[in-house]
């Protein structure tokens, strides 16, 4: 039997087809370098958590004003979530119930604007989040957005520019955060522009929740009013979300959840939201969340060396955005010959990309899986020469180059096994 057969055998059973699809990701992700930045290993627990007889309950409403009962052990899975979130994160109140990020951040709009009010949020193209107001998301269609974005010369958040706006514009609510900043986000400038425009201020750190909870990069609490994130990427839970806030806006975040948008919540993603939450406030995970950063400036560090152009000529964080433009490779052909040489990436648009969001300049990459292999500064330069050589093979179709890097990434990546896979 192969590993897979045995970690499911019920599923092996039940459904070798779906069994099979299920052994080959496991094999994917344990030959391949992952670099996409919102990806992640989760430990075995969490894995555990996510597959248990709390799928079996319906739960809507809170812990103690249920609709359905027998409810006695939902309630203290929730509430240990709850006061999880809260000591790991240093926050007043949390939710734990929102399904993923994207409808986490729709409660908060329902929470404190109305159909046609103004939004504010970093714009797509530079950085941003398509539910920070982008015109293609329910978010820009049901409300009027107005988007800030970068310096053409730096890289960095325009800062006078978010004032001018929010002054200008006046919105009720303003995002900071983003899907492709590779930059440390000043919460505390954002804090003052807020309070000066009258708008509710949210922090989107779905990306970087791993590497505040780990110290690795400055809270947002002292100066928002609330923070959305998802609870995988760099947090390394499930495919979850939590809302947190200030006590004094806890109901209209919860009442936004449910019954605003929502019915029961997925109590086993709940239970290894717990799971994960309970991870990252040990002392090791503090350990973590700062490899992630030090391998993200060493493998920065590594690529500029080899001639590629970085937007904001660095990172802070987890996260690299490379303009592949010098390179005369376009980013989806660079993420695709990466694939083949089994180095996982996506292809993106950098600030002021004159080409196409589906065929951009740009890929992101990041260390968060990496890291969680137990990968090291010392390991990155190796990396970069992986993806130095590959974008070279890209440009003149050298599949051969390309056979022999994934070679070399699954001798690699076989001597660092993977948190969560079957060995």
């Amino acid at each position: 039997m192969t590993a897979s057969q045995l970690q499911h055998p019920a599923l092996a059973a039940a459904d070798p087809e779906l069994a099979a699809l299920v052994g080959a990701e496991e094999r994917l992700q344990a030959e391949t370098l992952r670099l996409i930045p919102s990806e992640n290993y989760v430990s075995a627990a969490v894995l555990e958590a996510s597959g248990t007889v709390l799928q079996n309950k319906y739960s809507e409403g809170y812990p103690g004003r249920r609709y359905y009962e027998g409810q006695q052990n939902i309630d203290q899975v929730e509430t240990l979530a709850v006061e999880r979130a809260k000591a790991v994160f240093g926050v007043d109140h949390a939710n734990v119930q929102p399904y993923s990020g994207s409808p986490a951040n729709l409660a908060v709009y329902l929470a404190f604007a109305e159909p046609g009010d103004t939004v504010m949020g970093m714009a797509l193209p530079m950085g941003g989040h398509l539910t920070h107001g982008w015109g293609v998301s329910a978010t820009g269609k049901w409300f009027r957005g107005v988007q800030y974005g970068v310096r053409q010369d730096t890289g960095l958040i325009d800062f006078d520019q978010v004032r001018e706006l929010a002054l200008k514009e006046r919105p009720k609510v303003i995002f900071c955060g983003g899907t492709a900043l590779p930059r440390t986000i000043d919460f505390a400038a954002f804090g003052e522009i807020a309070r000066e425009s009258g708008a509710v201020l949210v922090a989107d750190v779905a990306h970087i929740a791993g590497l505040i909870a780990g110290g690795a990069h400055p809270s947002p609490v002292p100066h928002v009013d609330v923070i959305s994130t998802t609870t995988h990427k760099t947090l390394r839970g499930p495919r979850g979300a939590m809302l947190m806030s200030r006590e004094e806006h806890a109901k209209a975040l919860d009442k936004a959840v449910f019954p605003g948008l929502q019915g029961g919540p997925h109590n086993q993603t709940t239970a290894a939201i717990a799971v994960a939450l309970r991870e990252a406030s040990q002392p090791s995970f503090r350990d973590y969340a700062h490899a992630v950063v030090a391998n993200a400036k060493a493998l920065a560090e590594a690529l500029l060396a080899r001639g590629f152009d970085l937007v904001s000529g660095g990172t802070d964080n987890h996260l690299i955005l490379m303009d592949l433009t010098p390179k005369q490779v376009p980013g989806k052909i660079a993420a695709k010959a990466l694939d083949r040489a089994g180095i996982v990436v996506n292809y993106n648009t950098v600030p002021y990309d004159p080409r196409k969001p589906f065929d951009p300049s740009g890929i992101r990459i990041g260390t968060p899986s990496l890291t969680s292999r137990g990968l090291r500064t010392e390991h990155m330069a190796t990396v970069a020469d992986w993806i130095d050589r590959a974008v070279a093979a890209a440009g003149t179709g050298d599949e051969q180059t390309l056979t022999a890097i994934r070679a070399e990434v699954a001798d690699l990546m076989a001597a660092f096994p993977a948190p969560g896979l079957p060995v």
